[in-house]
């Protein structure tokens, strides 16, 4: 099982980025899939999710401004992430999970400078 992150970069604040995560090894229509980040001396922290018949979630801190969005069909997650502050900045992690079972993909750096 392999969970491929892509798309992380410098923006400026007020900037887009996208970021897209390739999961390959199985099926993962079961799984929730979705992105986690950690910032510098912080906890990861659960960014956004997608579950199949559910709503997406989003944290607090970013609804409004990103939008998950998942093709079951390629198993890829994809997190398009506007209006970035630099509070924003933090290593992005891919993550799908079907109770017990966690995978992670490595992370991508987003740095969002004011």
């Amino acid at each position: 099982v392999q969970l491929q992150a892509s798309g992380g970069g410098l923006v400026q604040a007020g900037g887009s980025l996208r970021l897209s995560c390739a999961a390959s090894g199985r099926t993962f229509s079961s799984y929730s899939m979705g992105w986690y980040r950690q910032a510098p001396g912080k906890e990861r922290e659960l960014v956004a999710s997608l579950t199949s018949g559910r709503p997406p979630y989003y944290a607090d801190s970013v609804k409004g401004r990103f939008t998950i969005s998942r093709d079951y069909s390629k198993s890829t997650v994809t997190l398009q992430m506007n209006s970035l502050k630099p509070e924003d900045t933090a290593v992005y992690y891919c993550n799908a999970n079907f109770r017990v079972i966690v995978h992670w993909g490595q992370g991508t750096q987003v740095t969002v400078s004011s």
